[in-house]
């Protein structure tokens, strides 16, 4: 199948280099895709616009919506081979379920997971909804009724408390700078501690660690109010409050004290070496160092911290909704992943507590 490849809508910026992270002055707000083939002019506006919306109403990251546009331009660009025309509005209401079927097997056969293809007829779901309340006379009920390839929804890959331990400690030794060092320190007790993404933690300003961040004085009469809480803006725009354990604010101090550029409210928390924003690159080089160091798995990823705070709150008998809400997860199924991972705790809970689960003498 075809890869189709993605044309900025307005000329793109200059890339931030890795260490500095300094943003481009001007980036497109979303992309259009384009097909192998021709797209027709009507579809291709669709398409841009659809793709517009995600960013500017539904707050999807630039990333994400990269990914969609790729995912339903690689759709058109096999229907404009198998059909042997330009993709158009003609040809979706045209499509048959063996369309969205040749469309899947294709996809399998160049090496796609059965994960991949589920994500890329979701993409497409989604846009052929968006189509049908613009398009007069557009159904979309074809494209709905698809059914995606099984897959296995695949584990998190926590790591153990004493290794996430070890990665808080040794993290960034390999920097010339002991600021850098408190800031990867800062990032990554940011993702256990208070169950960050990257992306997240990276978004913090400097209003956040005034309001947030900054530790209560020891002895406070309320321990709870030893540290604040973050208002998180996640996924699809949607917002969480998450308190902040004690570590995580000091942690933050300390990299705000050592810091040499001035954190003003508005401007980014974490900086490259020349004072632009964190760049999220510079995150996985720091875990990828330490995991060498330490001699942990490949699966110890930034966002395995993430993965490690959920499941050792539920480890420790944390409530799943409670986690769900913590996490910022639209549905509990995806915070459910976390209870595969902890069998040990769930069999010694049913062990304890079901009639039938002691031996009878």
């Amino acid at each position: 199948m075809s890869h189709a490849r993605a044309v900025p809508a307005t000329p793109p910026a200059a890339a931030p280099t890795p260490e500095t992270g300094l943003a481009p002055e001007t980036a497109p707000a979303a992309e259009v895709p384009a097909a192998g083939l021709a797209i027709s002019p009507a579809l291709r506006d669709a398409l841009s616009d659809w793709l517009a919306g995600l960013v500017a109403l539904r707050g999807m990251s630039r990333h994400t919506v990269a990914a969609y546009g790729s995912d339903v331009a690689g759709f058109l660009d096999f229907i404009a081979h198998h059909q042997g025309g330009a993709a158009g509005m003609a040809q979706l209401r045209a499509l048959a379920q063996s369309d969205l079927r040749a469309w899947m097997a294709r996809a399998r056969a160049d090496g796609r997971s059965a994960r991949s293809v589920a994500r890329s007829l979701s993409a497409l779901k989604a846009f052929a909804r968006w189509l049908t309340e613009r398009e007069p006379g557009f159904d979309a009920d074809v494209i709905l009724a698809a059914r995606a390839p099984r897959h296995q929804r695949s584990l998190p890959r926590p790591l153990t408390p004493e290794d996430a331990a070890a990665v808080l400690d040794e993290i960034g030794t390999d920097r010339r700078e002991d600021w850098q060092r408190a800031r990867d320190i800062a990032v990554a007790t940011l993702m256990y501690g208070c169950g960050l993404r990257v992306s997240e933690a990276l978004s913090l300003t400097g209003r956040d660690r005034q309001s947030a961040l900054a530790p209560q004085a020891p002895g406070a009469e309320d321990p709870a109010a030893q540290a604040g809480t973050l208002r998180i803006r996640g996924k699809g725009g949607k917002e969480r409050l998450v308190p902040v354990i004690p570590a995580a604010a000091q942690a933050v101090a300390r990299y705000a004290q050592l810091c040499p550029y001035p954190l003003t409210p508005d401007a980014p928390l974490f900086r490259g070496a020349r004072g632009g924003p964190l760049n999220p690159r510079q995150v996985s080089k720091a875990m990828e160092t330490v995991r060498l160091q330490l001699g942990l798995p490949a699966s110890a990823t930034p966002h395995a911290l993430r993965h490690s705070f959920a499941t050792h709150l539920l480890s420790a008998g944390g409530d799943l909704r409670a986690i769900q809400e913590l996490l910022g997860h639209a549905s509990l199924a995806t915070t459910q992943v976390y209870t595969g991972v902890d069998t040990g705790r769930l069999m010694a809970a049913y062990r304890a507590a079901h009639p039938r689960a002691q031996s009878r003498s």
